[in-house]
């Protein structure tokens, strides 16, 4: 494969969601009920456009900064990515499955952190006994100590935040997503987990790392997207989207980026200028070809051997579905499938 070849391509991604006035999402088991079939039900409703129109194409090497306001669809992007939710329009194409790490990202609080290390490995597909050897190294990283045997519910928020991106960083991704587990943790582990980032990123991975904390951003990413209120605003190098990003927001709360028609400001090498015309060829050449193991192929969410097994195995111990499809890595539906 050539050195830089295209991993994941977004091409013209949209994503709504529906929720209550009050502002709480649709459930899963409001959906079948005579809720929503009630008139008033339906004019108490109203749609979020979460993203509008992303485009842009990660290559091989790259880490990818991703920065906007509290709200902006910076998590919304990266659960698309990783196949958590379908986008309402557009495509995402990517090379293999992406592991998405958050602080949100589900273990199980009743199991004590080593027995918690083995099924997070299990859950990325790393073989038994390559997580045994792993082990202590990932017991070292997390820096844990005594409180490696004691159940995960103990732990502060940093703690646990520092045994998932242990686990997620044991192997080489090929494509790792990082939403905010970067904001916890002491100034020794943040600098220990950006390294470890750099390294994945230089064995040929593609890292994106969502954030609000633009020193960790500098010292981490050369690439920089940044979404505004579902908009992209900018894409392009990391000190040039930051500075705009940070004049932005020195403006004060009401401030709004100029943004074209395109959906890109007018500002150089933003995202009008770069993903159009890349995204459109590579997706057509997806959609034409006959050679699935030579070029990217759009990914399906479908059965995945490692993952639906863990998935069965745990919901026949009764685990909640959305705890086993944040630590499985599957969509929920799927994971309901299972069931």
């Amino acid at each position: 494969m050539a050195a830089n070849d295209p991993v994941v391509i977004v091409d013209d991604v949209y994503v709504d969601y529906k929720v209550y006035a009050s502002g709480r999402a649709i459930r899963r088991k409001d959906r079948g009920s005579n809720l929503l079939n009630n008139k008033s039900s339906r004019a108490g409703m109203r749609i979020v456009n979460a993203l509008k129109g992303i485009s842009f194409v990660a290559h091989e090497n790259e880490s990818i900064g991703i920065i906007g306001s509290n709200g902006s669809g910076k998590t919304t992007l990266m659960r698309c990515l990783a196949g958590f939710i379908s986008a309402t329009s557009g495509r995402v194409y990517s090379r293999t499955q992406p592991s998405m790490l958050g602080v949100g990202a589900a273990l199980m609080p009743m199991l004590p952190g080593s027995r918690n290390i083995m099924l997070g490995c299990l859950a990325i597909g790393v073989a038994k006994a390559e997580a045994e050897r792993a082990y202590e190294e990932i017991v070292a990283f997390a820096d844990l100590g005594e409180f490696i045997d004691m159940p995960l519910r103990t732990y502060s928020s940093g703690m646990s935040s520092r045994l998932r991106f242990a686990i997620a960083a044991m192997r080489n991704q090929e494509i790792l997503i990082i939403d905010e587990a970067l904001a916890v943790g002491d100034r020794a582990f943040r600098a220990k987990s950006e390294e470890r980032i750099r390294q994945i990123r230089d064995a040929a991975g593609t890292v994106f790392l969502v954030s609000h904390s633009m020193n960790s951003i500098r010292e981490t990413c050369h690439r920089v997207i940044w979404i505004e209120k579902g908009d992209m605003i900018m894409d392009g190098p990391t000190e040039e989207v930051v500075c705009a990003y940070e004049e932005f927001k020195d403006q004060g709360p009401g401030a709004v980026p100029v943004v074209a028609a395109s959906g890109a400001t007018e500002t150089p090498k933003t995202a009008a200028d770069k993903p159009g015309k890349e995204v459109k060829s590579l997706a057509a050449e997806l959609e034409d070809s006959d050679l699935p193991d030579e070029v990217l192929k759009q990914r399906a969410i479908g059965a995945r051997t490692k993952q639906t097994e863990l998935a069965s195995a745990l919901i026949a111990k009764g685990m909640d579905l959305e705890q086993i499809a944040e630590l499985v890595q599957l969509p929920l539906g799927e994971v309901a499938d299972l069931s």
